[in-house]
C-alpha cells in the first residue's frame, strides 16, 4: 500500500477545481460542514485547507480546532487520536517517517528528513526514540546526540549533551524514556528519561523552556504508600529490566522526590507455566505476551502468540503488578502469525492503552496494533496494513503519538 502526503503541494488548477466542487457543500450549515470535516484524518484536512481556500479560514479558526480536538479525544477506544509513527532507513544513506492513521486505514509521509537534515551531517545514523505533539526526538549514533525535529516550525536542533555525556543510540531504552509536550498543544516539551547510575536509579529531565538538564537520584519507596497523582499525572518509567524483574520509577504528585520500587507479578491461572515470554513496559503498565514453540526440523524456530495479559501497579505508589485484563482468544486468532523475534511498545493517554508489537519471521516485519480503553474494559485491534517495504525493512524507531493529531502547522502547505 502506497504512503500518502502529510499535506499535499497548493497548485492553483487544484484550488480551482476545488472550490468549483465545493460550491454547493459550502451552502450547508455550519454544523453539518463542522461534522463532515471532523471526520477526515489530519493530512486530509491540511490538504483540503490548501487547496480549498474558502474552506481554509474555517479549518484554521479556533473554535473549529478546539471542536476538532474534542472530537478525537472523545472517539472511544479505536485510536483516532493516536498514530503509529515508524522511521525506516532508505538506502544508501536516506530514512523516511510515516505515520500510520487507525480509522482512515492509511499510511502518511511525515516530512521530517528535510527538516533533520541541516541539524546533522550528510550520512549521519539516525535512530527514532519518541513524539509527542509536533516534537519528534531522534538519536544521532555518529555524533551520539538527540536531536530534536519541530514539525509545526520546520526546524531541528541538536540538544545539549544529559549529565551522562555523549550516548549511543544503542544507550537508549524505548522502556525508559518519555517525551510530553509541556504545555499541551504547544511546540515546548519534556523529555525524561531513567538509568541505573551506580547501582541507583536517577531520573534525568530536559525542559526545552530552559534548554536544561537536570537529574533525581530516587531513592526506595516504602512499601505501597503514597498516592499516584489523579488521572495519570505522574510519570512512571522503566529504570532496568530483565523479564519479569524490573525497576520502576515514579515521578509526579504524591512524592517530593523520585522513587523507585521493584513489583512482582502475581500468579496467573490462566498463563500456564511453560513457554516464551515478552514483558512490555510503558506509563505504569506492562504487558505479558505468552507464546508457544513450534519446532520444525525443515524451518526455523518460530513462535505463535498465546496470550496477552496486561497488569498494572493500581492507585498507590510501590505495590505490586495486578492483573486488569486477558486479549481474548478470538481476537488473537485474527493476528496470530508465525514469528521468530519479537519486541513491544505500551503507552496510555486519557484512559486508552495502546499495545504495539512488532515482529519478524524471515525477513519479513509485522506490525499488531492493540488498544485497550479501561472504563469499558474493551480490546480492540487495529489492522496495520503494509506500505510495500515490510519485506526487509530496516526499522530505526518506532513510536505512537496521542498527541499528533492535536498538530495544526501555520503555514497552509507543510510537504515540499
Amino acid at each position: 500500500m502506497s504512503d500518502h502526503h502529510l499535506a499535499g503541494d497548493h497548485h492553483s488548477s487544484a484550488a480551482s477545481t476545488a472550490t468549483t466542487a465545493l460550491g454547493t457543500l459550502l451552502l450547508l450549515p455550519s454544523e453539518l460542514l463542522h461534522e463532515i470535516l471532523i471526520r477526515l484524518a489530519l493530512p486530509e484536512l491540511l490538504r483540503v485547507r490548501s487547496v480549498a481556500r474558502p474552506l481554509s479560514h474555517l479549518i484554521s479558526s479556533p473554535d473549529f480546532r478546539r471542536f476538532y480536538h474534542l472530537s478525537s479525544v472523545s472517539s472511544g477506544p479505536a485510536p483516532a487520536a493516536a498514530w503509529l509513527l515508524v522511521f525506516k532507513k532508505l538506502p544508501p544513506r536516506g530514512a523516511a517517517l510515516r505515520g500510520f492513521h487507525g480509522p482512515s486505514g492509511r499510511w502518511f509521509r511525515i516530512p521530517v528528513s528535510d527538516i533533520i537534515s541541516p541539524a546533522v551531517p550528510p550520512g549521519e545514523d539516525l535512530y527514532f526514540l519518541a513524539a509527542s505533539g509536533s516534537s519528534f526526538l531522534f538519536a544521532a549514533n555518529g555524533r551520539r546526540e538527540l536531536v530534536v525535529v519541530d514539525l509545526s516550525a520546520q526546524s531541528a536542533r541538536r540538544l545539549p549533551p544529559s549529565p551522562l555525556g555523549p550516548r549511543g543510540t544503542s544507550s537508549w531504552r524505548r522502556f525508559g524514556l518519555k517525551l510530553v509536550a509541556d504545555p499541551p498543544g504547544s511546540s515546548q516539551f519534556r523529555f525524561l528519561f531513567a538509568e541505573m547510575v551506580n547501582n541507583t536509579p536517577v531520573l534525568f529531565e530536559y525542559q526545552s523552556d530552559t534548554d536544561a538538564w537536570q537529574s533525581s537520584e530516587a531513592v526506595l519507596a516504602n512499601g505501597p504508600a503514597a498516592p499516584a497523582g489523579p488521572d495519570g499525572d505522574g510519570t512512571y518509567l522503566c529504570a532496568a529490566h530483565a523479564g519479569p524483574d524490573c525497576v520502576m520509577v515514579y515521578s509526579g504528585p504524591g512524592v517530593d522526590r523520585p522513587v523507585f520500587f521493584r513489583p512482582g507479578f502475581p500468579h496467573n491461572p490462566n498463563a500456564g507455566g511453560h513457554g516464551d515470554r515478552l514483558h512490555v513496559y510503558g506509563d505504569g503498565s506492562a504487558v505479558v505476551v505468552r507464546s508457544t514453540v513450534i519446532d520444525e526440523p525443515s524451518r526455523t524456530r518460530v513462535k505463535l502468540v498465546a496470550g496477552v495479559d496486561l497488569y498494572g501497579l493500581g492507585p498507590e505508589v510501590g505495590g505490586d503488578w495486578q492483573l486488569v485484563s486477558t486479549v481474548p482468544g478470538e481476537l488473537i486468532e485474527g493476528f496470530r502469525k508465525p514469528y521468530a523475534v519479537m519486541t513491544g511498545l505500551l503507552a496510555e493517554r486519557e484512559g486508552v492503552l495502546r499495545l504495539v508489537l512488532i515482529s519478524n519471521c524471515r525477513g519479513a516485519w509485522d506490525l499488531v496494533w492493540l488498544s485497550y480503553d479501561r472504563a469499558r474494559g474493551e480490546w480492540r485491534w487495529v489492522p496495520v496494513p503494509d506500505w510495500g517495504g515490510a519485506k526487509g525493512l530496516n526499522m530505526a524507531g518506532i513510536a505512537v503519538s496521542s498527541t499528533f493529531s492535536r498538530l495544526w502547522p501555520p503555514a497552509p502547505t507543510i510537504c515540499r
